[in-house]
């Protein structure tokens, strides 16, 4: 049986360093190349789905993670360091040139290191909506991705702390502008109820040492990586799924996992006895069944690879967030812009944040967080692709300082605006027949004319909040252009029962296979 794992699991808000009791860099070195499940990915939701498979004893589990360890890693730990990831963490993809971003291509980060997407996000920890959910459930025709069903689930994954420290200035204004202008601008003391509508205090995955909290610290921590029947090979980029031979009932099983960790060297090869489970994420996992010559017959023969299950959704329906965010030039000494370009107070902050715990590095830079639906005439007009009514169209987020590398001078408060129920769609496909070059992805941003008019309506709600009184003498100009960035990706690989349409059914069983 192959899955292919659609839903981010969210990970425990506490972490303990992970230690390297099984973690293996050399194939050689693993203690068997035959296994119960092999998870391809050891990123947000392969790592939870191996802690969890491995609480049965009788379980034997092996993770193949393709990019190196998070630790030691301290641009990864530190949190105010999210906006920051070098390449070597990153799988380095970018788009296609997009035709509505004025045939720009940009880059789309992606986790290359074990923790995936979760050791190098923002972390922001944000559900969606209770709607969200329950179209899930409906599409799926299965009331167990429901917002309710899932709610144990979600209790089971969390764990609150404290905040370590807040050195967040802008605060009290972000606040007082909301009561100021009221209307939309409204407080929410819960944006995660399942009803997100309005500004909130940002909620985040960083522990109460002011770490970074991941799937490969929560779920990887010593407790759980010392057990004997799980191991975790890292530096082992899948190339493809390999099916077994072909039984009475015509159909493919596929228990055998090709990698290779030298892209110059040999490749390798683990089974599973009962299940390889695809958890490669929003890009990944598409590139490999493809590569594995599962997906669309016609797109698969016109580069050159065999088909063997025709499932023409694969790698269809991608879907992003695409974000943008402006930046303003203000009035104050006391933002974090002078931590990026002073090294001797830099040296400070981090002797602070290693000693104690403390200070500007336990933050991303930002503690807000708003959710806003559009006017109600582009809904009348394009229609409206979110889930419901208690669905947001756009978030805003805020930053106490500049996007990324501050100029060399002046201190600056950033407003991000994202589009979180966009309509336009998108796709993952070959670029050739060699299962290490990166796929053509083309996340068809602001094609469809819904996300014209919202993006743009979201900018207009971000210059209706600084409009408030409270900026006056604060907020002195805008600055530079808007940046364009793209947020969380997803939908490559679909599920839906009973259709002809989708990838997997509601168990996360790749559709047309041999169990």
């Amino acid at each position: 049986m192959l899955k292919s794992v659609l839903v981010s699991t969210v990970w425990n808000l506490w972490t303990i360093p992970i230690c390297l009791a099984a973690v293996y860099s050399n194939f050689t070195d693993l203690p068997s190349k035959h296994y119960d499940f092999v998870i391809v990915g050891g990123g947000t939701a392969g790592n939870v789905l191996a802690n969890r498979l491995t609480e049965n004893p009788e379980h034997s589990v092996l993770v193949l993670e393709a990019g190196g360890t998070n630790i030691d890693a301290f641009q990864l730990d530190v949190p105010f360091f999210a906006g920051l990831i070098k390449f070597q963490y990153d799988w380095n993809f970018t788009t296609t040139v997009q035709a509505g971003l004025n045939n720009h291509s940009i880059f789309m980060l992606r986790g290359f290191v074990l923790g995936g997407s979760s050791s190098v996000n923002g972390m922001f920890y944000t559900r969606g909506s209770a709607d969200d959910y329950n179209r899930f459930a409906s599409v799926t025709k299965d009331d167990g991705w429901s917002w309710d069903a899932l709610q144990p689930y979600i209790a089971k994954n969390e764990k609150w702390e404290p905040p370590a420290d807040r050195h967040n200035t802008t605060d009290p204004m972000v606040f007082e502008a909301v009561d100021e202008l009221g209307g939309i601008f409204h407080f929410n003391e819960d944006y995660n109820s399942g009803k997100p509508l309005g500004f909130g205090w940002l909620q985040s995955t960083i522990t109460s040492e002011g770490r970074r909290s991941s799937s490969a610290t929560s779920y990887l921590a010593p407790e759980f990586i010392s057990r004997d029947n799980l191991d975790v090979l890292l530096h082992a980029r899948v190339s493809r799924v390999l099916p077994s031979p072909k039984s009475s009932s015509s159909k493919y099983a596929f228990r055998t996992v090709e990698f290779a960790q030298d892209l110059h060297g040999p490749l390798l090869s683990v089974s599973a006895s009962k299940e390889v489970i695809l958890s490669a994420g929003v890009i990944g996992s598409p590139h490999i069944l493809l590569n594995s010559g599962i997906g669309d017959t016609r797109e698969l023969s016109s580069v050159g690879i065999k088909s063997l299950v025709d499932l023409p959704s694969v790698g269809k329906n991608l879907t992003d967030q695409p974000a943008t965010v402006q930046e303003f030039l203000v009035n104050s000494t006391t933002t974090n812009d002078d931590i990026l370009r002073n090294a001797t107070l830099l040296n400070e902050v981090y002797t602070e944040f290693n000693e104690t715990g403390m200070g500007p590095l336990v933050a991303t830079g930002g503690s807000q967080i708003a959710f806003f639906r559009v006017n109600q005439n582009l809904t009348d007009m394009f229609g409206d692709p979110a889930a419901g009514k208690d669905t947001p169209h756009v978030e805003l987020f805020t930053g106490n300082g500049a996007f990324g590398a501050p100029p060399p001078t002046g201190h600056f408060f950033q407003l991000g605006a994202a589009l979180v129920s966009p309509a336009s769609r998108g796709s993952v496909t070959l670029n050739s027949t060699n299962p290490f070059d990166p796929p053509l992805i083309d996340p068809a941003y602001l094609t469809s004319p819904f996300d014209i008019a919202a993006m743009r309506e979201a900018l207009r709600i971000i210059y209706r909040y600084i409009s408030a009184p409270v900026w006056d003498g604060y907020i002195l100009s805008p600055f530079g252009a808007l940046e364009n960035i793209t947020a969380s990706p997803r939908r490559t690989a679909m599920s839906a029962k009973d259709a002809d349409y989708g990838v997997v059914d509601p168990d996360l069983r790749v559709k047309g296979l041999r169990d």
